[in-house]
């Protein structure tokens, strides 16, 4: 009988990276059998679906609140499918809100978790630090200064690189995307990327639709907005549906990577989605926005000097930050007009990408190093039971 692994993934992002592990285990793993809270590119990768990974989509520290009761419901029915299945080992991914608290569920049930995609305690909720030592057996860290902290922190840390550093790739070149869309030679091409989750996309929209319509009355652009597939994003746009057909805004669902590399702009809400456009190369404006509440909350939290990890990673500003209250309609269409008209603003921009990328880059394949980790502790399971019996 093969191995049984708990898989879980709250977001996009992490749905995409344990996808990818998974399938990657398998390779290894003859007969393992994964199930978890899953979205839909783990359901494809053949994760079974105990809870679906979209349910767990909830942003702020505030706006979580009204969901707490369906979110707990989610928790106690993957708790259970632990206790039932005993798996030799979990893997969580991300969203820590929900998965140190599993953790420490899965901790007392004994099974070692393996975390992909570190918290990122460093910046906010050091706090965290007591119960993820208690808890987690291995962290696998996607940036290069991880380690490090973690290690100073009395916590066992591998950095494995940057996942997206060897997924992220358009379908085609430059040029052959810009004819798939439309798009005449020269015209400004901006990508709006309003972030996965519901609740961002209300809050950004009506800024970035304002954007967009203050951008073309100064000249002419193109634009287009960007859903990941498969989370619900688009059921969020329902408002918002008149003033896209009005401004001739294209919606496409699962195709950002191509839309990003075709662009000469992208509207990006901090997070993932930011390393994917470094990673194409493409100028940016980050922004974000969470309930006045969250914001101030956040702001005692805190302890970083930039909120975009481009910026962090470079260690500068490489692209312009409009977070909660600068983020408006009038600042984002300032800040996009001055990176496509400002002479060399768009060169720098592409330089400040590079060195990010660059840095993202690990020495192997990120995927096939956390897929070693986590068949190693799958043998280490393996022996200790064998030697049990």
């Amino acid at each position: 009988m093969g191995a049984r692994l708990l898989v879980s993934a709250g977001e996009a992002s992490g749905d995409l990276y344990a996808a990818s592990l998974v399938e990657a285990l398998k390779r290894r793993e003859a007969g393992l059998r994964c199930f978890g809270c899953a979205g839909p590119r783990m359901r494809a990768a053949g994760v079974e679906a105990v809870v679906e990974a979209e349910s767990l989509a909830v942003a702020g520290l505030v706006e979580v609140v009204r969901h707490i009761p369906r979110i707990h419901g989610e928790y106690r029915r993957l708790v259970r499918a632990a206790e039932r299945e005993r798996p030799q080992a979990a893997v969580l991914t991300d969203s820590p809100d929900f998965h140190l608290r599993l953790a420490k569920k899965l901790k007392k049930l004994g099974i070692p978790v393996i975390y992909l995609v570190a918290p990122q305690v460093w910046a906010w909720r050091r706090g965290r630090l007591r119960a993820m030592k208690r808890t987690i057996a291995r962290l696998l860290c996607i940036f290069p200064f991880e380690p490090e902290f973690f290690a100073r922190n009395g916590m066992p840390a591998t950095y494995i690189g940057h996942p997206l550093t060897r997924l992220v790739r358009a379908s085609a070149g430059r040029a052959e995307l810009r004819r798939r869309y439309g798009l005449r030679e020269g015209e400004p091409f901006v990508v709006l990327l309003p972030g996965s989750r519901a609740g961002e996309m209300e809050r950004h929209l009506p800024h970035l639709l304002d954007a967009a319509e203050r951008m073309r009355a100064a000249r002419e652009c193109r634009f287009a907005l960007s859903l990941p597939a498969g989370f619900g994003a688009r059921a969020a746009l329902t408002n918002f549906e008149e003033r896209f057909a009005r401004s001739a805004i294209q919606v496409f669902e699962g195709e950002t990577w191509d839309l990003i590399a075709c662009a000469d702009l992208a509207f990006a809400a901090s997070g993932t989605v930011t390393v994917e456009a470094a990673l194409l190369g493409t100028p940016m404006v980050t922004f974000y926005r969470v309930t006045a509440l969250s914001w101030l909350l956040g702001k005692l939290l805190v302890r970083v000097p930039f909120y975009s990890m481009v910026n962090l990673l470079a260690g500068r500003m490489v692209a312009p930050e409009l977070m909660q209250s600068e983020m408006t309609g009038e600042r984002l269409a300032e800040e996009g007009l001055r990176l496509l008209g400002e002479a060399g603003a768009s060169e720098r921009a592409r330089a400040g990408l590079r060195e990010v990328a660059e840095a993202l880059a690990g020495e192997g394949d990120p995927i096939e190093t956390a897929a070693s980790v986590v068949a190693g502790l799958l043998d280490v399971q393996r022996a200790t039971a064998c030697a049990v019996s």
